[in-house]
């Protein structure tokens, strides 16, 4: 099976292709490489699945240029024999995005059609696609299902990737590309970016500098290991999308369509409060914390919480990884990394 997955210099992106690498797929990555955090980080995992593709002798290929480039997105696809597509690359971020909000037309709008274009001159059997728990903005039924409506987004990310979501549809829709969507609930885990808060919370924690802790640490996360988000991903491209025959246009199901098109929570079902999460690392780091207590920062929510039975039903996906180990097998990542 030949699978682009883009974003693999990223965070998911990286922890899929290395899976799918050491499990024999044909992988094509395309990533920008950008520096909206350190590039060395990506390099460095760069590198690493250089070395897993010789070790197992698995079929690795790297695009480095821009999804938002229509001609190198053609390219790829023409030159490579795309069948399937996992699409990670986004620009992520809730904050970041009241800062600069054209970033997210480019990498998310403008790149994802791209994608859905290529998609469909080549027929390819499934695209898989990141979404994320944010669209379910101030919806406060918990938990978050894909069953019902999550039209209030309160960040302009979270509106490109709701975005995403429709774009997709229309896509099954009229050409019969069969699209999952997948939305993910706060990732976390080795390798993870520089500017989710478990990154910051353990190097501030060892420098001995306050964290700031945001809702004075009352808010719940949905805290998913990264491990198992991937597990998931692979399992949902595996079974390509089909339409839903019990659909009723009269009541129409929000998660399931008349076309070849689904969309997934994909979460560890089993929210922590904030204050607990930033135990975890205190206790992984056998160091106290000093902390910041601040209000609730515009485009938050308050809670997070996955319904993820769908996923369940469909791929047998169970999240295996406590938060605890989890958070202890990222301290340990970082000790190792930074030399700290």
């Amino acid at each position: 099976m030949k699978i682009l997955v883009t974003g693999n210099a990223g965070f998911i992106g990286f922890h899929t292709v290395k899976r799918l690498l050491e499990r024999g797929d044909s992988v094509v990555g395309f990533d920008s490489v950008n520096d909206y955090y350190d590039p060395a980080i990506k390099e460095a995992r760069l590198a690493i699945l250089e070395e897993t593709a010789k070790r197992t002798g698995s079929d690795y290929h790297f695009v480095r240029d821009n999804l938002a480039n229509q001609q190198a997105v053609n390219d790829c696809f023409n030159e490579h024999g795309i069948e399937r597509v996992i699409h990670l690359a986004a620009q992520a971020g809730v904050r970041y995005s009241l800062e600069n909000p054209h970033s997210y037309v480019e990498s998310n709008v403008v790149a994802f059609t791209n994608i859905l274009e290529a998609c469909r001159y080549a027929k390819v059997q499934h695209l898989t696609y990141a979404s994320t728990s944010s669209v379910y903005g101030a919806n406060t039924k918990m938990p978050f299902s894909e069953h019902e409506g999550a039209n209030h987004p309160l960040q302009f990310y979270a509106a490109t990737k709701k975005a995403n979501e429709m774009m997709a549809h229309s896509y099954s829709h009229l050409f019969g590309l069969p699209t999952t969507g997948l939305r993910f609930f706060t990732v976390y885990g080795p390798w993870g970016r520089p500017d989710m808060a478990l990154f910051k919370f353990t190097k501030n924690i060892l420098a001995d500098e306050p964290i700031p802790v945001f809702n004075h640490g009352n808010h719940t996360r949905d805290f998913t290991y990264v491990d198992d988000i991937v597990e998931g991903v692979i399992r949902a491209s595996d079974q390509v999308a089909t339409a839903n025959p019990d659909w009723d246009s009269d009541a129409p199901d929000p998660a399931t369509s008349n076309a070849p098109y689904r969309l997934f929570n994909i979460g560890n079902n089993d929210p922590v409060k904030l204050s607990a999460y930033i135990e975890a690392i205190e206790v992984a780091l056998d160091k106290p914390a000093k902390k910041d207590l601040l209000p609730l920062q515009p485009g938050d929510v308050p809670d997070t919480f996955a319904d993820s039975s769908e996923l369940e039903k469909a791929v047998d996906y169970k999240p295996a990884t406590p938060v605890k180990q989890g958070v202890a097998n990222f301290v340990a990542w970082y000790r190792d990394y930074y030399q700290v």
